[in-house]
């Protein structure tokens, strides 16, 4: 099935912007209460309070609001569950060699992307060409298959993968959105029409994208459903989906309230407590998996080169207060580098306790013992300055709260904590050009692998993209070697053993002061059979149906 792609220029939408709806009808959640029957057909509105995505090719950068809207239009190779096991999607079975060097991937042999490409090996192959490939500018992807020497197309349902180093992550990064497979025709129109529409084997297709205001999505009217977890094994019943972009907070809850949307994420925590209080909004809470929100202290330089000044800052921080008061119950105190859905998370809690006193002693100990007339301290002349750049696009209301409250506690031990409020380019540009000591940088991948692409030294190295993961600057060839082995090996318990030993080492270096799951909440009105995927924890639409 091809479709017309019509690409405008669009006004930004404003906070007081009146939303139209071509089909919206009342009711309620699965887990909502409600009135009405749920229908076939009609138009869903989705707003989103993510960062518009510059490019709708998740292999391009590689970033969460690309893999949001990707979900409805992308597949991956395979899925997950919530227990961690890999399942079966566009690839049917895989068998690993004893070396783990090569992998045999069988296809479902009945698919074709919706421009009539036959999904098959060389697709496959010219996917995970796509991702490695410099001008691509992958990030997220890039850093999921690095291990990938090359995909060999054995026949037209037989892939095999040669590694250049055994990958035990390699089926939980083959689920994720960054690497989901899109028609090789679609990839050769070239970066900027790629951009503007991907071609996939998903549920939907992209019709339409109305820059700084939405993008329009039709049923794949030939689809047959891959996901196990379905109840639907067919196209999916809405017709249409319009995806907006609606920054404020404030609106998007307005919007749903009113029935002009039926889904919005990143609400406020206080809509979120009033969504479980019962009533005709229903909230989903799908953390997303790998690692916490955490902040990173960049040890590549002063002064958190210095483990006592990275301590001090930790001991000094204090954000339970905080988090219990500003989320609204909403979300809860992490003390690990991995999100509490990674059944490998390790915690030390201990090592996070607030203790102003050992705070005050660790930097006079590191030598910061003046003070200047703002009641700062000083060393060589030099004022203890953090600067800590905020991405405005994927830290809420709340969180922004937050750090703010941690710049006074940090504060009356003598830090300068430096916030500045930056849109996504700019606090990009920021971190790549290393002018920052404090970030909270949200990075998504399945699994704990998610350890090696933050903490190995290999992660200090720019992606194609220009963007590292390794914000936190660590270089210990004792944590690398842990997580080498981990990715290395193929037993279970080593591997869970090798990530809580590595977990230690970030958490002992007092590399992050962790905060707590990466949030991720969706309500819902006038809509049922929203879920979201086991993978990254994006909403999936093919069981929706309007109406309640």
């Amino acid at each position: 099935m091809t479709r017309p792609l019509r690409t405008r220029a669009g006004a930004a939408v404003a906070a007081g912007l009146v939303l139209t709806l071509a089909a919206c009808t009342g009711g309620s959640d699965d887990a909502s209460t409600g009135g009405g029957t749920p229908a076939e057909g009609g138009t869903l509105v989705y707003a989103t309070g993510d960062a518009e995505p510059t490019c709708l090719d998740p292999h391009v950068g590689g970033n969460y609001p690309q893999a949001l809207i990707s979900t409805q239009y992308l597949e991956p190779l395979v899925g997950r569950d919530a227990d961690g096991t890999i399942l079966p999607w566009l690839a049917t079975e895989w068998t690993v060699s004893d070396d783990g060097l090569t992998w045999d991937f069988t296809l479902a042999d009945d698919v074709t992307f919706t421009d009539g490409t036959p999904f098959d090996a060389e697709a496959v192959k010219a996917n995970i060409e796509h991702l490695q490939d410099p001008d691509t500018g992958s990030s997220t992807g890039y850093l999921a298959v690095q291990k990938v020497e090359q995909v060999e197309a054995v026949d037209a349902t037989h892939a095999r993968f040669h590694l250049s180093a055994p990958d035990s992550a390699l089926l939980e990064s083959l689920s994720q959105q960054w690497t989901a497979m899109q028609s090789p025709t679609g990839i050769a129109r070239g970066t900027d029409e790629n951009c503007a529409a991907p071609v996939g084997t998903g549920p939907f297709v992209v019709e339409d994208w109305v820059r700084q205001q939405q993008v329009e999505l039709v049923r794949n009217e030939d689809y047959v459903a891959r996901d196990p977890q379905a109840e639907n094994d067919g196209p999916a019943h809405l017709e249409r989906i319009v995806w907006r972009f609606i920054p404020d907070a404030a609106t998007r809850y307005a919007a749903l309230r009113s029935g002009e949307v039926q889904v919005i994420d990143n609400p406020q925590p206080d809509a979120i407590a009033q969504a479980d209080a019962g009533g005709d909004i229903a909230h989903i809470d799908a953390p997303r998996p790998g690692s916490v929100n955490r902040i990173e202290l960049n040890s590549a330089q002063p002064p958190f080169d210095d483990i006592r000044v990275r301590e001090a800052f930790v001991r000094a921080a204090d954000p339970e207060p905080g988090i219990e008061t500003l989320f609204a119950g909403t979300a809860t105190r992490s003390y690990s580098p991995l999100s509490s859905v990674e059944p490998t998370a390790f915690s030390e809690e201990d090592l996070f306790g607030t203790d102003v006193d050992a705070a005050e002693a660790l930097l006079d100990d590191a030598g910061w013992t003046g003070r200047d007339d703002d009641g700062y301290r000083t060393k060589d002349g030099q004022r203890l300055t953090v600067r800590f750049p905020v991405s405005t696009n994927q830290s809420v209301a709340a969180e922004q709260s937050l750090f703010e409250q941690i710049q006074a506690n940090a504060k009356a031990v003598g830090f300068d904590v430096v916030l500045t409020p930056l849109d996504l380019s700019a606090w990009y540009g920021v971190l790549g050009a290393h002018e920052y000591e404090a970030v909270s940088a949200p990075y998504t991948k399945v699994g704990p692998d998610v350890l090696r692409i933050l903490y190995h030294s290999d992660g200090t190295v720019p992606a194609p993209s220009g963007y590292f993961a390794n914000h936190a600057g660590v270089t210990d060839p004792a944590l690398d070697d842990l997580l080498d082995r981990a990715s290395a090996t193929a037993d279970d318990a080593e591997r869970a053993d090798l990530y809580r030993q590595a977990q230690q080492i970030v958490l002992e270096g007092y590399y992050i002061l962790p905060l707590y799951d990466q949030q991720n909440h969706f309500l819902t009105s006038g809509v049922t059979g929203v879920r979201t995927l086991d993978t990254v924890a994006t909403p999936t639409f093919l069981d929706a149906r309007l109406g309640a």
